[in-house]
């Protein structure tokens, strides 16, 4: 909890002075520097991150991995409105570092992301985690649905797709992972 400099009592309340003088016995204004620390944290005030030895997938939370915003949007919307808490990432790193954090029960991966593409951000989230991982592309050839499997996917969705058919493929991939 916050404690908050008390209040200034008002002038008529205040002992040993003068209408019009300042009271030298009140507290001073906070400063800046103590505002911003009830603002932002100190940067070892932020919880660790589970450990991924005993990181349980929270049975409604996902983490959508997509670089275009508008399809970032849509799906994080479509899984919002099943009931899902959504956590979203831009890139296959940041991707990475909330699935490590929130432990979800499926993760949505772009295939073509910029940096590391959505095959090689399946192989590291595999190597620590169960989360289901639906692998999203706008190609659709069984050699690229191959292997997005051998990475680690559990299902393949081609783009354009039904939100309808988005949300039934993670609840079925929720409810197989035990949610």
């Amino acid at each position: 909890m916050v404690d908050f400099p008390e209040a200034i009592p008002p002038v008529s309340a205040r002992r040993g002075t003068r209408r019009g003088c300042h009271n030298t016995t009140s507290r001073a204004p906070p400063s800046v520097t103590a505002l911003r620390r009830l603002r932002f944290p100190q940067v070892g005030s932020l919880p660790d991150p589970p450990d991924e030895s005993s990181a349980m997938p929270d049975a409604r939370t996902t983490v959508v991995i997509e670089d275009d915003l508008d399809i970032r949007t849509l799906v994080s919307t479509v899984l919002e409105s099943a009931g899902f808490t959504v956590h979203a990432a831009s890139t296959g790193l940041d991707g990475i570092e909330l699935v490590r954090l929130h432990a979800p029960v499926v993760t949505t991966l772009d295939v073509s992301m910029p940096g590391i593409d959505g095959f090689e951000t399946a192989r590291r989230i595999r190597a620590f985690s169960d989360t289901r991982i639906l692998m999203v592309s706008a190609r659709a050839d069984e050699a690229e649905q191959r292997t997005g499997r051998e990475a680690g996917a559990d299902d393949y969705l081609t783009k354009p797709f039904r939100p309808r058919e988005l949300r039934q493929r993670v609840e079925d991939l929720a409810a197989a992972a035990g949610a």
